[in-house]
């Protein structure tokens, strides 16, 4: 029963992990850059549903559809105006653009009086509630988690699979060139992607939120998305959401079982094996160039 109970907070864990290495996963598809503003973006969404609750009085199941679509708007204006303009510069531009952007997105909440630099509860209408099946106990946060991660993930490869905009994107992810000779606007579909990232991001901070509370530095969780992108692969959708469970269910263990500071590092052990053992990740593409 320990063991399950630890399970399901790995699980639940993994689920935040893997919807944070989702965006990593869009975007680097889209764009083949990382962008590591993906964590500072999900904090920002945490802020922006706390604002919608508690500031303009609205109600919780007003507020989260609100915060991810102001934060897909977000997003979209986000590669319009910072990134698109240097698209075609070396990778390693782009990367440091996106790190900065994080940071100035870290500052400015900082910035806000009374708002940055406190830690707030996102009032919720589940918390605190317990599902009690005789020795396991399983908090209502964790059921909502993995929940709507599953929900998330199945709308997504619908789109991805049957819509025409999922399928744009795939052949803009495949080959972004082809993808414009053959019609397709590829420049408005990163845009899209970028929104689309943005929103999982908003997510993630809204599941995130009722469990350890609002803060400015609540987006270094980013960090550990990061090994989960890299386990399942980082041009897999659904890799990046297996990813996402291993590293919570490893993390979990290692945090009961292991001695105490384990924890922390279990998800970057993790990634140096599979970079020893298996360097495309579970769900990873080979690609093999003629020279």
């Amino acid at each position: 029963m320990q063991v399950l109970q630890l399970l399901i907070s790995g699980v639940a864990q993994g689920c935040i992990y893997g919807l944070i290495a989702l965006g990593f996963v869009l975007i680097y598809k889209a764009t083949e850059t990382v962008s590591f503003a993906q964590g500072d973006l999900m904090m920002v969404g945490a802020f922006a549903g706390l604002a919608a609750m508690t500031w303009l009085g609205m109600p919780f199941w007003l507020s989260v559809p609100a915060a991810i679509i102001a934060m897909g708007v977000f997003g979209a204006l986000l590669e319009r105006l910072v990134i698109r303009p240097i698209l075609g510069q070396p990778a390693f531009s782009i990367v440091m653009l996106t790190i900065g952007v994080g940071y100035v997105l870290r500052g400015l909440i900082t910035m806000i009086p009374d708002v940055g630099t406190d830690t707030h509860t996102m009032p919720v209408p589940y918390a605190g509630q317990v599902l009690q099946m005789g020795a396991l106990v399983v908090a209502a946060e964790q059921l909502v988690v993995i929940a709507f991660t599953t929900v998330l993930c199945l709308g997504l490869f619908a789109m991805f699979k049957y819509s025409k905009l999922g399928i744009a994107m795939q052949a803009s992810s495949q080959n972004q060139l082809a993808a414009y000779y053959m019609g397709i606007p590829v420049q408005s579909l990163n845009g899209l992607v970028w929104g689309l990232a943005a929103g999982v991001a908003a997510v993630a901070g809204l599941l995130l939120a009722p469990i350890t509370f609002v803060h400015a530095n609540m987006g270094f969780i980013g960090l550990k998305a990061f090994p989960a992108a890299v386990v399942g692969g980082f041009g897999s959708l659904p890799g990046a959401i297996v990813g996402g469970l291993v590293i919570g269910i490893v993390e979990s263990m290692a945090g009961f079982y292991l001695p105490e500071g384990v924890k922390d590092i279990a998800p970057y052990i993790v990634v140096l094996l599979m970079l020893v053992l298996k360097p495309n990740g579970l769900f990873g593409e080979k690609l093999r160039k003629k020279v």
